[in-house]
């Protein structure tokens, strides 16, 4: 399992695993080909039940010591990891594999969350009662799996949202989640709400595929009154809308009461658990209180009892958290949970940039995750503001892969850091067409570049000629940099016309005008010539004087640049 080394201070990890909460009548014997990775002693184990039990879920085949269709597909996607692995690691509580039987056996490709495998990105969407649509949030879907989300969670609160569920469902090779209270509370009183009113929606969404459920079974009565002076109370839409309910009938949560029959439902169709932080901190001056602390205690004891009735768990976390405090958070939940994977939203480490919170809670995913979460929930630049759009959902995404990926590398994921390797190796042989091809997003890294210089040449438009150091290294002899033979290109060439894509991106930016951004997509020749192949700019064209001249052709003046004084090399020396 990857995590931080822990800070002197931090809460240990916990000395049980999910084989301490195995269901009543289960035993346990030592078997050569059982898993690993528990805290029985040391050889392998299998759990044995009753003679008349039928696995069902991931966790109960695992327990058995079977490594399913989908454990292998796991191992397939992380090659880090062996089925055996796969399957260690979910018996003990520490993966999930999101897969509702239903969907599995039509269009999910299982993929696996847990510190053991990757860090995961889900992206958030969902028609609301005044925006958006199904099939808006059909090609946001669509969108937001070709931005690299691995789970996405339909969030509707308003339009049909049964059929743009099952649409969303039938169209995703992704697990979905869901936060079942939405649907419940569609035209029917908040107070209306009873156990078979909870039972009967729950097992409808299951029925459709939903692979796992948000239940805010951990807010408890007895929380509420903590959270009374809060800056800004409750933020979690299911947290408060059954603190209302608890309030207006003075009784005990429903989904807490009627937890045990949740399990059995969820059982049945292999939903995974992703209970819910309903008193989750919506600010900084809310984080790492008594309510959190309290909610994440109950959260503990239901992770217990799911697990029991063969439930996969994982466990949802803050929020808005302050930089200082997140090491504490991600440890503290591993050691009440057990292990068991935690799914966090940012967190944000700083409340003051609406707008831009995709940015400040990135850098509190990056954090989480080094520091133990296994899934990150996206937040996009709508955060607090109002629904994302197509555009929100590719900057969510991406700054949750970068953050999940940075974690990964700190880590020291087996081959995570791989492509980072191949595309510096590209950067320092000036291979422009790979350093792009390697990248997260081509189009947008291969249009960034031709907004300024649409020749892929020795050098770019931020340094010129002259003053390129990977340039000048990659001349150095006695350098490794940018000779690496399979990173080798045979001389300058124009770039492509811009597509569609790439052309919509600079009118974005809106730092070019029309003009130039039509001669990027069309390649007409201005200053270069209709028709010629290769830019006058570059040295393998040009001398050096010819190749000065036309940088400086907008009177930029130019400083001739001098290595001896540094290198101790004379400029005319032939090793350069």
């Amino acid at each position: 399992m990857y995590s931080s080394p822990d800070t002197p201070g931090m809460p240990p990890p916990s000395g049980k695993t999910a084989w301490d909460f195995l269901p009543d009548g289960w035993a346990i014997k030592v078997d050569p080909n059982g898993c690993c990775g528990h805290n029985r002693g040391e050889h392998p184990i299998v759990a044995v039940p009753p003679a008349s039990f039928t696995p069902v879920t991931q966790l109960e085949y695992a327990r058995l010591g079977t490594i399913t269709d989908a454990m292998q597909r796991v191992a397939e996607r992380e090659p880090h990891l062996m089925p055996e692995q796969v399957r260690d690691e979910i018996a003990a509580g520490r993966m999930v594999i999101p897969a509702n039987i239903n969907h599995l056996a039509g269009s999910l490709d299982p993929m696996a969350i847990g510190r053991a495998s990757l860090t995961k990105v889900n992206a958030n969407m969902g028609a609301s009662p005044v925006s958006s649509g199904t099939d808006e949030e059909l090609e946001k879907l669509r969108w937001s799996l070709r931005w690299g989300a691995d789970t996405v969670m339909d969030l509707s609160t308003g339009g049909d949202i049964d059929a743009c569920r099952e649409a969303i469902i039938s169209n995703s090779t992704a697990p979905i989640g869901t936060v079942p209270i939405y649907a419940m509370i569609i035209d029917r009183k908040l107070e209306d709400l009873d156990r078979e009113s909870i039972l009967a929606g729950i097992e409808h969404q299951a029925k459709q595929g939903v692979d796992y459920m948000t239940v805010h079974a951990g807010l408890r009565r007895a929380h509420v009154p903590m959270v009374k002076n809060r800056l800004i109370g409750i933020v979690s839409r299911g947290g408060s809308l059954l603190a209302k309910w608890m309030l207006t009938h003075g009784k005990e949560n429903p989904m807490y009461d009627a937890w045990d029959d949740i399990c059995d439902i969820l059982r049945r169709y292999d939903v995974t658990f992703s209970i819910g932080d309903g008193l989750r901190p919506g600010g900084l001056a809310d984080a790492t209180d008594q309510a959190q602390l309290g909610e994440l205690e109950t959260i503990g004891e239901l992770t217990e009892r799911a697990w029991r009735r063969g439930v996969q768990v994982m466990v949802e976390g803050p929020g808005h958290v302050p930089f200082d405090q997140i090491e504490f958070n991600m440890k503290l939940q591993r050691r009440r949970c057990h292990g068991a994977p935690f799914y966090v939203l940012g967190p944000l480490v700083t409340d003051v940039f609406p707008g831009y919170d995709h940015i400040t809670s990135c850098i509190g995913a990056t954090a989480a995750a080094w520091h133990g979460a296994a899934m990150l929930c996206y937040v996009t630049p709508k955060e607090h503001l109002g629904l994302p759009k197509k555009d929100d959902v590719k900057q969510g995404c991406i700054a949750y892969k970068i953050a999940a990926h940075a974690a990964d590398v700190a880590l020291g994921i087996p081959g995570t850091r791989d492509r980072d390797d191949e595309l510096t190796k590209a950067r320092a042989a000036l291979n422009w067409q790979k350093h792009f091809d390697l990248s997260f997003d081509p189009d947008y890294a291969r249009a960034m570049h031709d907004e300024d210089l649409d020749v892929d040449t020795d050098f770019c438009a931020m340094c010129g000629h002259d003053w390129c150091s990977v340039r000048i290294s990659k001349e150095i002899q006695e350098f490794t940099s940018g000779k690496d033979g399979a990173f080798a290109w045979d001389k300058p060439s124009i770039s492509a016309a811009l597509s569609d894509e790439q052309r919509a991106m600079l009118e974005q930016r809106g730092v070019l005008d029309p003009a130039e951004i039509h001669r990027l997509a069309a390649k007409t020749r201005r200053s270069l010539g209709e028709g010629e192949e290769r830019a006058a700019c570059h040295s393998e064209v040009a001398d050096a004087a010819a190749a000065r001249d036309v940088q400086g052709e907008n009177g930029v003046e130019l400083v001739q640049l001098g290595t001896h004084e540094i290198s101790g090399v004379p400029d005319h020396d032939p090793v350069i």
